[in-house]
């Protein structure tokens, strides 16, 4: 018992200390820059079993310690269909990080699987609507991810690439179909090499993907794109080692006066800069 009491309490000082300025400083400027976390907020921090949400819920545990914004914190699971080998090894390293989650099972990936078309996509949409469900019945307002820098440029860049539009994740955005309930990224900022520096130097093992289906490649074209993405990303970066940096950085610095048409957020509406030339 003292050793897993030993393990736990390493890790968080790991976070604290060791990756202080690649990790915890990147946390704390999301929090701060995008307004992630608000006095009396209860967040519902949605834990995959992968590495990006076990560290989010670490992070969020250490900022409920420090911070002096009150609010409060539940670690919801949401077990969709795992196999028991999965299952086990989740819960295994929620007792070693001594994370107290709250586990709920579904039947989306069956219902997914057998609805026809893209899977992908359908399991995506269930799986948030029920991690919605779930916080809002536990009487949070907020549901945290663990998307990272790395998923926001790659998104920018497929999105260009593949479906013709200039567009990524949002560090929040409000539910529309969830009144009053948010969606926020604090790992935003943090670099997907940094969240394995981590796992590596805690000697932590964490599920990779756990989908049942995405072994058929007629269900992972999407995942194949976002694999290609990355590696065009490591590439450029042997050129331009701030690559990376200057895609985050332009998704602030859009210069409209330069953009030849957009699209409205809300209405759809299409305009042309002929519009004002």
């Amino acid at each position: 018992m003292k050793r897993e009491l030993d393990k736990y309490l390493l890790i968080e000082r790991s976070i604290i200390k060791k990756y202080r300025k690649t990790i915890w400083n990147n946390f704390i400027r999301a929090v701060k820059e995008y307004e992630l976390i608000k006095e009396n907020d209860c967040i519902a921090v949605c834990i995959s079993g992968g590495k990006d949400s076990m560290l989010l819920a670490k992070c969020i545990e250490q900022l409920q310690k420090h911070s002096e914004v009150n609010f409060t914190a539940k670690y919801i699971v949401m077990d969709p269909g795992y196999v028991k080998e999965n299952r086990e090894l989740l819960e295994k390293n929620a007792k070693i990080l001594n994370i107290d989650i709250d586990v709920f099972n579904s039947d989306i990936f069956d219902v997914a699987y057998n609805a026809g078309g893209s899977p992908c996509y359908l399991c995506a949409r269930m799986r948030r609507g029920a991690l919605y469900a779930r916080a809002k019945a536990l009487g949070c307002n907020k549901i945290a991810l663990g998307h990272h820098f790395d998923d926001v440029i790659e998104t920018a860049l497929m999105s260009m690439m593949y479906s013709s539009e200039i567009k990524t994740m949002l560090p929040k955005l409000h539910s529309t179909n969830f009144e009053g309930m948010e969606l926020i990224r604090p790992l935003y900022c943090v670099k997907e090499r940094d969240i394995i520096s981590w796992c590596n130097y805690n000697e932590l093992k964490f599920l990779q993907c756990a989908c049942r289906f995405t072994a058929d490649s007629a269900f992972d074209e999407s995942l194949s794109k976002r694999k290609e993405t990355k590696e065009l990303i490591k590439n450029i970066r042997k050129f331009n080692p701030v690559a990376d940096d200057n895609i985050f950085r332009s998704l602030h610095n859009v210069n409209m006066a330069t953009i030849p048409g957009w699209r409205e957020s809300d209405s759809g509406e299409v305009h042309s800069f002929l519009e004002r030339y």
